[in-house]
């Protein structure tokens, strides 16, 4: 059974990621585990003691916050709450802490809401680019206009390489949701014309789950990510599935063309980023 690490910080933007790993759940009878971090200040008076009841009352009233606002959710998705908990951690550094509970406890996942609308930076915030770039863990980064609907689709976007490991990952989420599987590829200007065919085929000596290859041309008057969304507005696909290099960073991979970020990212599909390595 799969393990997803569910974060929030009680904002309404912030709902989009539990609606979306309910959706999941539901559908692939995951386990979740909603994550608030918060960070209980300390007055320099304070001596241990002092601190570590506030701590503990700051805590407890945080706890019923979160199973509060998890319940809330399910209720209006008209969903049963099953096989779910509620953690509160108490620290500064949110992004490590993240991070840090989602590898000891063997998660499989990691699902966070982005912001939103606007430039890039805006649309995924620091926490949710910092996860992407740095977590051991997968990411799903769901926008904040998310609303719950059945996954049934898949869009895969690859560069041909690794096809082999990163198609078994691919497999893997796809099956459990029973989601059909699309192979998206760009052909740019001086790459050999590809048969989507023989795609298809080397596709089919790694997995017996039905995938299909779409290849479309480069525009390269646009960023790497324009063109993806041009696609899945076309497609409106459940999700998009990308892999990254994390050292090199996701955003300087993604705009290595040199084109400007300066543009709306308006999709309103989730994001599953796996690591390359």
């Amino acid at each position: 059974m799969k393990k997803i690490l569910v974060t929030t910080d009680f904002s309404t933007n912030s709902k989009a990621a539990l609606r979306f790993a309910i959706q999941l759940a539901s559908q692939s009878e995951a386990a979740l585990t909603f994550l608030h971090v918060q960070h209980v200040m300390r007055l320099t008076s304070w001596n241990e003691t002092i601190y570590a009841g506030y701590e503990k009352s700051e805590t407890a009233k945080a706890q019923m916050t979160l199973d509060q606002f998890v319940l809330s959710i399910y209720d209006k998705l008209n969903i049963s709450p099953t096989n779910y908990m509620c953690v509160i951690q108490n620290s500064p550094l949110v992004d490590s802490v993240i991070m840090g509970y989602a590898a000891d406890h063997a998660f499989d996942f990691i699902c966070i809401s982005a912001r939103g609308a606007g430039t890039l930076e805006k649309l995924f915030g620091t926490t949710t680019t910092n996860l992407i770039n740095q977590s051991p863990v997968p990411v799903i980064a769901v926008p904040g206009t998310y609303r719950a609907a059945k996954l049934t689709s898949i869009l895969y976007a690859s560069d041909l390489s690794r096809l082999e490991p990163q198609l078994k990952r691919v497999v893997d989420f796809a099956r459990s949701l029973a989601a059909a599987v699309k192979l998206l590829h760009f052909i740019n200007p001086d790459e050999p014309v590809t048969d989507p065919q023989l795609i298809d085929v080397a596709v089919g000596k790694f997995t017996d789950y039905p995938i299909h290859a779409q290849l479309t041309p480069r525009n390269l008057a646009k960023t790497v990510v324009a063109d993806i969304e041009s696609v899945v507005k076309v497609e409106k696909p459940s999700l998009l599935i990308m892999f990254t290099h994390q050292n090199e960073g996701f955003f300087s991979r993604l705009f290595r063309s040199g084109n400007s970020v300066d543009y709306s990212f308006l999709t309103t599909v989730p994001l599953l980023v796996f690591s390359k390595a």
